[in-house]
């Protein structure tokens, strides 16, 4: 039986700003961390936007295998990704694009600190390639960075992308 356990508010199925190249991207719903200055606000209530549905996921994967418009990937942002709430339904995503999309790398942003992640963030580690960690800092915000909005956040390269 396929359950849905989360929301999101918006789904690119091209976008070329959240990750390099062209790439899907999908805002997920719900975040704790509320940061000063967030952009996306909105997204903070979990029960906020539009349920995510199985039509939903299986025209990611669609997306992700079209030949007529190569995608490098799938970007993952929010809202948390790695809300707790959110965590069953983002696993059951990645490890479809792992196995039905190998060639594609999935890239993930969120409000928690790579070292401070629980055993079940953690689980979904192994299906992402780069992680970009850290809550936005209002006064350490840089229009110049690439893919974070304040200094304090990392990109991590948790596989070597090709």
């Amino acid at each position: 039986m396929w359950e849905n356990k989360m929301n999101y508010h918006k789904y690119y199925s091209v976008d070329v700003v959240n990750g390099p190249g062209t790439r899907c991207t999908l805002f997920v719903s719900g975040c704790i961390h509320q940061c000063k200055g967030c952009y996306n606000k909105r997204t903070w209530k979990v029960n906020s936007g539009k349920p995510y549905d199985k039509a939903l996921e299986d025209k990611i994967i669609q997306d992700l295998q079209d030949t007529k418009i190569k995608r490098q990937g799938l970007s993952l942002s929010g809202g948390d990704p790695l809300l707790p709430d959110n965590l069953s339904v983002i696993l059951r995503l990645l490890q479809r694009v792992k196995n039905e999309c190998p060639n594609k790398n999935v890239w993930v942003w969120t409000g928690y600190r790579l070292q401070d992640l629980t055993d079940e963030q953690k689980m979904l580690l192994s299906y992402i390639d780069v992680l970009i960690d850290g809550q936005f800092i209002e006064s350490e915000a840089d229009k110049t960075l690439v893919w974070r909005g304040s200094q304090n956040q990392i990109i991590h390269y948790l596989k070597k992308l090709e």
